[in-house]
């Protein structure tokens, strides 16, 4: 691709997974560049609002990840909110023209299927049957065991019976033999 130059990004749009959401629902659309202090300002501000009942987040590619950091931070400040989850794939085309005209080299144009991610939050009660359905503190007691097992495996760990140097190491020193000597 060093002989091309990227001209144009076209973003094919991709409808909402969720059919039934009523027109005024506060959508956060997460961006790689968004800051989540400034994110999660604005949609807690609204969250805290009795006539908001729901809020949207989505993100797709690199800000994947930080859209469900935004996720699990709503869902700890505020206890009692009902998730669905919907994992997508947003496409995108690239057009790449030749660098050289001359050099005889068509145009391109490349189709990409982008990771994407919508999450759900409500105040409400959904569809339990809805598949990425969580219920409220259904993950709390998922870590909560994963916690307490690894404590446990780590307080055998201390008692003991590794394989650490002792008295019958790698090279045990002669009895008779000075420092340095073999």
């Amino acid at each position: 691709m060093e002989n091309y130059k990227k001209t144009k990004i076209v973003e094919k749009p991709c409808p909402l997974p969720f059919t039934d959401l009523p027109a005024d629902i506060i959508e956060m659309k997460v961006k790689d560049g968004s800051k989540i202090r400034n994110l999660m300002g604005y949609a807690m501000s609204k969250m805290e609002q009795e006539s908001v009942r729901q809020i949207l987040f989505t993100g797709s590619g690199k800000a994947v990840s930080k859209t469900i950091t935004c996720v699990e931070i709503m869902k700890r400040r505020l206890k009692e909110l009902h998730q669905i989850t919907k994992v997508l794939f947003r496409q995108i085309e690239e057009m790449w023209e030749p660098i050289v005209p001359e050099a005889g080299l068509d145009a391109l144009t490349v189709k990409r299927n982008i990771p994407a991610i919508c999450v759900l939050l409500s105040k409400d009660p959904l569809d339990p049957q809805e598949p990425g359905y969580q219920a409220p503190g259904s993950f709390d007691a998922f870590w909560t065991e994963t916690l307490k097992a690894e404590s446990q495996g780590q307080m055998k760990r201390k008692q003991g019976g590794g394989r650490g140097v002792g008295s019958t190491g790698k090279h045990p020193r002669s009895a008779g033999a000075a420092p340095g000597e073999p």
